[in-house]
């Protein structure tokens, strides 16, 4: 999520009060623990509640942006629209904690922890505790985080079957559609016309717009990695369901061929 420009610091690509910051993660990493654990082992409405007020902060903190960017005069369609992946998982993940939609759960799951949380574990935050944008990046990023989790761990909403081709198919649209908007406009939303003026991992991946393709790569990779529980779990499945069916294929044989005999 990016600051609006009125309402920070000079950009330094560091964490300012890197304590608070610390702080805030680590609150995070045990609310989630908790919440996770407790709705595995005592599921009931309260984890479905807590995952309805998680959705409403994601929600306050995507509104709050706007209305941050409006009030301080500084909106435009070039830079302040929620366009970026990580202002829309925001929305997505808001709509997920609230409707509980499979394809929503799946969106925040493999955006959250392919993207997200990323931006969780290495900042760029130019604005200090308690200014409120540093409430808007915590809120924003380790809220999807923890929406992730709660929704696919807590509350045990898997990724369905063909969730890669599903999800990496509605992320090169999403794509293609900011594309659109990069040309119309003449933005650089997700850097899709030019590098970012800072540093940033998108330098690994080669030059403009070589970086684009290479970013795919290792986001079909990412959403391949974090599928892969998925799809363990449902071929263990399957193998200890098939020599189950085969025997009671065979008993119905045996009894049938018995009753035979006997007749």
């Amino acid at each position: 999520m990016t600051a609006p420009a009125d309402l920070v610091a000079p950009a330094t690509n560091a964490v300012v009060t890197p304590a608070a910051y610390l702080i805030s993660a680590v609150l995070a990493v045990v609310g989630c623990a908790g919440v996770c654990i407790g709705a595995r082992r005592a599921p009931g409405p309260w984890a479905h509640a807590v995952a309805r007020v998680l959705g409403v902060l994601l929600a306050a903190d995507a509104v709050s942006f706007v209305v941050a960017i409006v009030v301080g005069g500084t909106f435009s369609a070039k830079t302040s629209l929620p366009l970026p992946l990580c202002d829309m998982a925001v929305l997505v993940a808001a709509a997920a904690c609230w409707w509980r939609s499979p394809v929503l759960v799946e969106l925040t799951y493999f955006w959250g922890l392919a993207g997200t949380l990323q931006g969780a574990i290495t900042p760029d935050l130019n604005a200090g505790f308690p200014h409120l944008v540093f409430f808007q990046y915590v809120v924003g990023h380790f809220g999807i985080v923890m929406a992730a989790l709660l929704l696919v761990v807590g509350l045990r909403i898997p990724a369905r079957p063909h969730a890669v081709r599903r999800i990496f198919g509605i992320t090169a649209a999403y794509t293609a559609l900011v594309g659109l908007v990069d040309w119309t406009t003449g933005a650089n939303y997700m850097f899709l016309r030019r590098p970012p003026s800072n540093w940033t991992l998108l330098r690994l991946l080669g030059p403009w717009p070589w970086y684009v393709v290479s970013a795919a790569g290792v986001a079909f990779v990412l959403i391949v990695a974090l599928n892969s529980p998925f799809w363990w779990i449902r071929r263990r499945g399957s193998q200890a369901t098939t020599p189950a069916t085969g025997a009671h294929a065979a008993g119905t044989g045996a009894h049938a061929a018995g009753t035979g005999t006997k007749v």
